[in-house]
């Protein structure tokens, strides 16, 4: 299994002889307004170039959308990606979202149980984009989200948590599917005077405690207006707690690999 960040929660996975885009965020550098009323909201988005060319990212089996925020499916997504690739949206209001972009083979994730694709197990989990504080000032602008595992035999498990904060639904996950790697949106993106609307530094340590034998791929990180914590500060922790071996802190266009074996998979 491969992991390749791209760029914010933008991921290429290789996963069972098959090729996964997750979340695609696909715009030039500064296309878009920063988000009101968040931290850093006068930096247009994304802060950073695409690390591979665009067209690269089109040669894929199937696209993963964890829910439809901007920096998770985007203008630039909607309008360059190939209408007829198979994408896979958390529920029916995001597929039918999907299918009026033009899209001709949208599935529902099953919210009971697996989804398969070509013998890859695909389950949805669930998350909360937000604290409790956070969901009550404005749950109804966060929305729904969730987050996703990918089983297959010759594999590790893999759980990407998608936008959420440390919560139940995270630990439910972590003790339901056993995962032996994790990537994590980490990247402590505040709303001023409510919070983290994804996972801080201590939410990644909530991670490593409950998830003891899982390797951690850090992502979100340093791509949108915000997302405060660095990359730098990120790994410093990392190495300040001995965790090394443990917690991956890509850049964008870096891979990191994961065996069957090395990762523990039953």
């Amino acid at each position: 299994m491969q992991v390749t960040q791209i760029r914010n929660a933008t991921l290429l996975i290789e996963y069972a002889g098959k090729t996964f885009l997750v979340d695609p965020l696909l715009a030039d550098k500064g296309a878009y307004p920063g988000f009101a009323g968040t931290a850093n909201s006068h930096l247009a988005n994304p802060l950073v170039d695409l690390p591979v060319p665009l067209a690269t990212l089109f040669d894929v089996d199937a696209v993963l959308v964890t829910h439809l925020h901007a920096d998770h499916w985007d203008d630039a997504a909607r309008r360059e990606l190939p209408r007829a690739l198979t994408v896979f949206a958390q529920n029916d209001a995001d597929a039918q979202a999907i299918r009026t972009d033009g899209f001709t083979d949208v599935r529902t994730l099953s919210a009971q149980g697996d989804t398969p694709f070509d013998g890859i197990r695909i389950a949805q989990t669930r998350g909360q984009h937000g604290s409790d504080t956070v969901m009550a000032a404005i749950g109804a602008r966060m929305g729904e989200v969730s987050g996703l595992v990918l089983r297959h035999p010759d594999e590790p498990t893999l759980y990407i948590a998608g936008d959420t904060v440390w919560n139940v639904h995270v630990a439910a996950a972590l003790e339901t599917y056993d995962p032996d790697v994790v990537v994590l949106n980490c990247g402590d993106a505040q709303v001023p005077g409510l919070g983290p609307i994804i996972m801080d530094l201590d939410d990644v340590a909530s991670v490593v405690e409950a998830a003891p034998r899982a390797a951690i791929v850090a992502s979100h990180l340093e791509a949108v207006n915000h997302c405060m914590l660095s990359r730098a500060a990120l790994r410093a922790w990392v190495e300040t707690h001995g965790l090394m071996a443990r917690v991956r802190v890509p850049d964008d266009g870096e891979a990191c690999v994961f065996h069957q074996a090395a990762a523990g998979s039953r």
